[in-house]
């Protein structure tokens, strides 16, 4: 009898894990099927970004290609289910930061417009500005050959890093309501912001230039200053 209180807790928590298991299961598997779907499109999605970059591509072993348009499947695949990626990151803290339907609804929202505005951005001005810069430095006696897989690779880390680096007031927000991190702390860290942005920028982008370091670190103080921006909108 002097247990049952404590088993409440424990229950309730072995709900949601049971839960987000079966989320991340239905998850996996529309991945799965949708990676299958878009490789059979991933010839013709290689060559729309090999004109969008100008890039001219080889390969050095035999199963390079094969593993390239894999790799460009699956990155499809995530960037087209994103809003159901959503769905169930936002259903699964839904229970235990005790989120209303109406509030998980607009995180969703939110979620998915800011990774879609990342992208953009990054297809947009980053990826090719980044592309031509690096390539500048190429000469008579340095010729590019760039290969298939290091090209998938680059975009794909490129695009997905500024999709969720845009999540940044996002994750201030949510953090600000559910009350693990107040606004004012934002406010007052700024200078520790910095540092921890220059850190990400430094993991995230492909090369270790100080240009591509600042098209990630800028963006990504912008959306800093932007989530306190909306912290005090919304009075957390």
């Amino acid at each position: 009898m002097d247990n049952e209180p404590e088993r409440a807790p424990i229950q309730q928590l072995l709900l949601v894990v049971n839960d987000a298991r079966r989320y991340i299961l239905g998850l996996l598997l529309a991945i799965f099927l949708t990676t299958f779907l878009f490789y059979l499109w991933a010839p013709a999605i290689l060559v729309f970004f090999q004109n969008h970059l100008h890039q001219q591509l080889t390969f050095f072993t035999v199963a390079e290609p094969f593993l390239a348009q894999v790799k460009l499947a699956l990155i499809s695949a995530v960037f087209t289910l994103m809003p159901l990626i959503a769905c169930f990151f936002w259903i699964g803290l839904a229970k235990p930061f005790k989120l209303t339907r109406t509030a998980g609804f607009w995180f969703i929202i939110a979620t998915c417009l800011l990774f879609y505005a990342g992208t953009w951005f990054c297809y947009s001005v980053t990826l090719p500005f980044g592309v031509k810069f690096l390539l500048e430095f190429q000469s008579a006696e340095l010729t590019p050959m760039i290969s298939v897989g290091k090209f998938v690779n680059f975009v794909a880390v490129f695009i997905l890093a500024f999709g969720l680096i845009f999540e940044l007031p996002i994750f201030m927000v949510f953090t600000a309501r559910a009350g693990l991190i107040p606004r004012r702390a934002f406010e007052k860290n700024r200078r520790y912001a910095v540092l921890a942005i220059s850190i990400v920028a430094a993991l995230l982008t492909p090369t270790p230039d100080i240009v591509n370091m600042l098209l990630m670190g800028v963006p990504l103080y912008l959306l800093y200053e932007l989530g306190i921006l909306v912290l005090k909108l919304l009075k957390y």
